[in-house]
């Protein structure tokens, strides 16, 4: 059993043989394991990486972040390409883009000699305060599970593992080591699981990432039922579970090795030698429990090609100009415009003589001279260079206008405001300290606006802002996020027509704080101890439009250059029964001037149900280029889980017998169409 082998035997093992079944490479190296390796490859060392096995010739399985690109353990020694923000990627509703950067990211991770990415970052965005909105997608499940089937399927066909995020119901930094998410088995049914859940069945996610937090009293990283039952049993995971980096702290080694979690991470801690021998002697766990943990482990070494040929493996690229592109149009696809009266945008640089930039964020960048500036925490980035909003602005004007800061003697003018990644607003461990703009800078956008009437605001920022007290002044205003080492390139060719805006908000921007379901009282936000999620199922758009509170900016809110027209909305049965599927369809006519893309939204509305249900809920999304003139017929299939609720007294997704609508539109509170279909069981 603790024979060494030399290079020359280790080749002839069958674990080395790639034309061999996978499962019998994993159970053939399993075999050779001693007790005491198996313990030794549970958990890390030196950050980000696992314990060799030199015996036999087990490599050490590297793990870098983050979700917004690639962080090698050298601080910024090695640059890679730094993409849009996880809300601004998810803005563009375009899951082929998400594929994309999957694709782009695990080649750089490829090419950095890593074999796993821990991204992508899916929590709900279930409050505007968290300092990790803008690392997550959406609070709507629906698009959060087509946007992370399709960037963890980017990453794995590189043969890089995805680690999915943080596993469950870490969608707060305050408290975040200790606190206890109370949560009902509906909301976790309806909201907060079905993403996860997609990367497993529908992506095969190799890894999961447990959270920080425990889930109604049992700490994430040694929950049975969440990981062994429902995630490997129910789910059919076949990847494994590593700690959040130190999130086992407060936990037992034996009871997270029977959970089901692989590996503990960055260091052995209740994973030492001692602990694990000490559990597995009194009886803490089986070995077949540390079996089942070690083999998920090395599947995904297998599955990475830790034992294939080089020569076999995908090849990694980092920097190239693809990769550019595709950050580029990432963020000028996420890019929102909140607001355009007497369509001031775009600007037309032929006719404008001085344009007056001014603002905090004009200048942004998360390194500065080398220095990082203000990461957020697990996603900072260090890229090779950054375009600023200034800088793209100079190199889309040169020799055209005169770039000033001085807006009364601009004909138009463009502030750039919105946040940064210091703690106390879009970073990770602490949650935002205000809601509101920094005061200097609304002073700046009220001072500025009556010196020129024709002012635009340009928010860089990864989280809902309020606005109340400078937006009714304000012609033009722009959601550009977090936009990525092209972000400047990016916001001039939105400003400057060249790109037609087609993003669209994937979370709802509430007027005032005290509007958005999580903050009803200290019990449901930051809560102490325990967060109760009293709102249930009611999360986001769900929550205003039943309460039918009018937000400041609608989900799935976004502005266009041009209009659409929605027509003939056709559905090709009355009733379904059973589990028989059905077909809606819609035209979408470009009725304007310019080329533009629109996001067509369909919402489902149970008209009479015997339990409390949303007013509606997003159940398909299609998005369509078209040309000015140009008609296109938008289809969705849709089946009877898009009819359904969780019932928490049978404990099964069920749909009642009768008549639902279906509703059509550009946004959650714009919409054109409507049909309904009867259920009749």
């Amino acid at each position: 059993m603790n024979e060494i082998y030399s290079k020359e035997q280790l080749q002839k093992l069958p674990f080395m043989d790639s034309n061999l079944n996978l499962e019998n490479r994993v159970e053939d190296l399993l075999s050779r394991l001693t007790l005491e390796e198996k313990f030794k490859l549970s958990s890390g060392r030196f950050m980000w990486h696992t314990k060799p096995i030199k015996r036999l010739g087990v490599k050490p399985f590297t793990m870098y972040d983050g979700p917004h690109g690639v962080r090698p353990d050298t601080m910024g020694e090695i640059l890679c390409t730094y993409f849009p923000s996880g809300i601004c990627r998810t803005a563009t509703w375009n899951p082929k883009l998400s594929h994309e950067f999957g694709k782009a990211v695990a080649e750089e991770v490829r090419e950095v000699g890593a074999h796993m990415l821990l991204a992508p970052g899916i929590n709900i965005q279930r409050t505007p305060m968290n300092g990790r909105t803008f690392e997550y997608q959406t609070e709507d499940p629906h698009l959060n599970k087509v946007i992370a089937v399709a960037t963890v399927k980017g990453i794995q066909s590189q043969k890089i593992a995805a680690c999915v995020k943080h596993f469950i119901c870490n969608n707060q930094e305050v408290n975040r080591f200790t606190v206890s998410s109370e949560v009902s088995e509906r909301a976790l049914q309806e909201i907060y699981f079905p993403a996860f859940k997609a990367t497993v069945e529908e992506a095969d996610a190799w890894s999961f990432m447990s959270c920080y937090n425990k889930v109604n009293g049992i700490y994430g990283s040694e929950d049975f039922n969440l990981i062994r039952e429902r995630l490997m049993g129910k789910w059919g995971f076949r990847g494994f579970v590593v700690s959040d980096w130190n999130a086992t702290a407060y936990t037992s080694t034996g009871s997270c090795v029977t959970a089901g979690l692989s590996l503990e991470m960055p260091t052995a801690k209740k994973y030492n030698k001692r602990n694990m021998k000490k559990a597995f002697q009194e009886g803490k766990f089986t070995e077949d429990s540390l079996n089942d943990n070690v083999k998920r482990l090395l599947r995904v070494m297998f599955l990475v090609g830790l034992y294939d040929a080089e020569n076999t493996l995908p090849r990694g690229s980092r920097n190239t100009l693809e990769h550019q592109a595709i950050a580029r149009k990432i963020a000028e696809e996420g890019i929102v415009l909140l607001k355009n009266e007497e369509a001031l945008l775009p600007l037309d640089i032929n006719t404008i003589k001085r344009l007056a930039v001014i603002g905090p964020n004009a200048n942004f960048r998360i390194v500065e001279g080398g220095i990082l500036s203000g990461g957020g925490g697990s996603s900072v980035n260090y890229p090779p260079y950054e375009i600023t909003p200034l800088e793209g602005l100079k190199q889309k004007c040169k020799d055209k206008l005169e770039i000033i800061d001085t807006p009364s003697k601009a004909d138009v003018t463009i502030i750039f405001a919105g946040l940064n990644h210091d703690p106390g607003m879009d970073a990770e461990g602490v949650d935002k300290n205000a809601f509101e703009l920094p005061s200097d800078q609304i002073e700046l956008i009220n001072k500025t606006v009556k010196e020129n009437p024709k002012t635009i605001v340009v928010l860089i920022n990864g989280s809902p802002i309020a606005m109340e007290d400078w937006i009714d002044n304000i012609p033009s205003v722009i959601e550009a996020w977090y936009g990525g080492m092209e972000a400047g390139h990016a916001i001039a060719n939105v400003l400057f027509g060249d790109v037609t805006p087609s993003g669209k908000l994937t979370m709802t921007f509430p007027k005032k704080l005290s509007d958005s379901p999580a903050h009803v009282s200290k019990r449901t936000y930051p809560g102490d101890d325990k967060v109760f999620y009293d709102e249930g199922i009611f999360v986001g758009y769900r929550h205003f439009d039943t309460k039918d509170i009018e937000p400041l900016f609608p989900f799935g809110h976004g502005l266009s250059y041009t209009t659409f027209a929605y027509e003939n909305v056709i559905i090709n049965k009355e009733y379904v029964r059973g589990d028989d599927k059905f077909i809606v369809s819609v035209d979408i006519v470009n009725s304007g001037k310019r080329s533009g893309a629109e996001v067509v939204q369909l919402y489902v509305q149970d008209i009479e149900s015997s339990v409390e249900r949303p007013l509606k809920e997003l159940k398909g999304f299609k998005k369509v280029n078209l040309n000015p003139g140009e008609k296109t017929n938008v289809v969705f299939e849709l089946e009877k889980s898009d009819l359904s609720f969780y019932d928490d007294v049978s404990g099964k997704w069920k749909v009642e017998e009768g008549l639902f609508s279906i509703l059509i539109g550009s946004s959650s509170r714009d919409i054109r169409l409507q049909c309904k279909i009867e259920y009749i069981g």
